[in-house]
């Protein structure tokens, strides 16, 4: 079953919710398959998890946090499928290894988003002033 097939399945009553518009929370919810590692089912359960929470949050450091735990999540889940390869097999792990890297590339803008700034410091320019000698 693909994203658009699963998509199309989901009931109304979770595609009525606000939390739906959020594409990073569908592609999460989407990767959760029971036939997996118990580790992999928990790590993926845990990214629409913590979207769900952060979004729900009232302040944008709050969602910030949580953003920043479903990216983690997503990192960890992209390691379980990598190594499940050989199980799974290769067309169903790219396929998953791609909406992870896409729900990770969402993440990394969301969590700056909310807290009002960029994950990674900017470098600054100094400058010195001659006549005084600094």
């Amino acid at each position: 079953m693909n994203f658009e097939e699963w998509e199309n399945a989901v009931p109304d009553t979770i595609k009525k919710d606000s939390l739906w518009k959020v594409t990073a929370y569908r592609k999460a919810l989407f990767l959760r398959t029971l036939a997996l590692s118990d580790q992999l089912y928990r790590a993926v359960g845990s990214i629409s998890a913590n979207i769900a929470e952060g979004y729900s949050r009232g302040t944008g450091k709050d969602r910030a946090r949580f953003y920043e735990y479903a990216l983690g999540s997503s990192r960890e889940s992209r390691d379980w499928y990598f190594k499940s390869r050989h199980v799974l097999g290769e067309p169903v792990v790219n396929e998953r290894l791609d909406v992870l890297s896409e729900i990770i590339r969402l993440l990394l803008t969301m969590s700056p988003d909310q807290r009002g700034h960029v994950l990674r410091e900017e470098r600054v320019a100094y400058e010195i002033d001659s006549e005084k000698g600094n």
